[in-house]
């Protein structure tokens, strides 16, 4: 349960998507977190228009808590947010304030792109550092947008990979991502054409293996998450859509 939240900010960060511009202001998704029909907590994610040091932003939230039993045993409150660059698609400030069962972290990282540094502000241990980063690395909540704007789809073939920068806390990261192919799922909304991939990640005390992940994506031009599968190193959980307002294109759904 301590990783439930990051994890579901991390998946949705691998997801390969279309060139036309994918998303906007207003966009927002929830998440219904659980283990089989149990609910373990929900996650949001949200896109507002905003301005950062007088740059034209998107400022996208990224909220996830536990309810029920689930927060007697285990209170999980996650706050991610990004600040992103609306034509560049390059993140200028990352956010991550979380309480996972006591263990907190409140972290700021401003990136200065023209010198290629992080400014990294550990506010918890009130200490502060800079560490430097590759071209046009992403923050793990940025890579999810950029990536809907800017790799296509259309073409890809089952069994391609695609790797990426990522700066996450104060290191940096490769991840890479494999499509495994197309699949028509069934939803709460509906028969829902989707894109399946697989995030590449580190085995060990979270997951089973280094495909333990496995990703839904709807095949249209707004490219959202459906559903993620997770298999743990103590069980497996999923992550279904539950709600959505603000697309930006048509939801693509079979009609029977």
């Amino acid at each position: 349960m301590k990783y439930l939240f990051s994890l579901l900010f991390l998946c949705t960060s691998f997801v390969l998507l279309a060139q036309d511009k994918a998303y906007g202001d207003g966009e927002w998704f929830k998440f219904r977190v659980h283990y089989g029909f149990v609910t373990a907590g929900y996650a949001t994610l949200e896109v507002d228009n905003a301005k950062l040091e007088g740059r034209e932003v998107y400022h996208v939230k990224g909220k996830g808590r536990t309810v029920g039993l689930s927060k007697v045993f285990f209170n999980v409150e996650d706050d991610y947010q990004s600040y992103i660059d609306k034509e560049k698609d390059i993140p200028y400030r990352f956010i991550r304030k979380i309480d996972e069962g006591g263990h907190t972290k409140d972290i700021q990282i401003d990136f200065d792109h023209a010198t290629g540094i992080a400014h990294i502000n550990n506010k918890k241990h009130k200490k502060k550092e800079v560490v430097s980063f590759p071209k046009n690395a992403q923050d793990m909540v940025s890579a999810f947008y950029y990536l809907r704007n800017n790799l296509d789809a259309s073409n890809i073939q089952k069994g391609e990979t695609i790797d990426m920068d990522m700066f996450f806390d104060k290191e940096n990261y490769k991840f890479r991502l494999k499509f495994l192919g197309r699949e028509v799922l069934d939803t709460k909304f509906g028969k829902v054409p989707c894109l399946i991939f697989r995030p590449y990640v580190q085995a060990g005390r979270v997951f089973k293996e280094k495909e333990s992940l496995t990703v839904w994506v709807t095949d249209d031009d707004n490219k959202m998450p459906m559903l993620i599968k997770a298999d743990l190193a103590v069980g497996s959980l999923k992550a279904s859509l539950s709600e959505f307002k603000g697309l930006k294109h048509s939801f693509k759904i079979i009609m029977d």
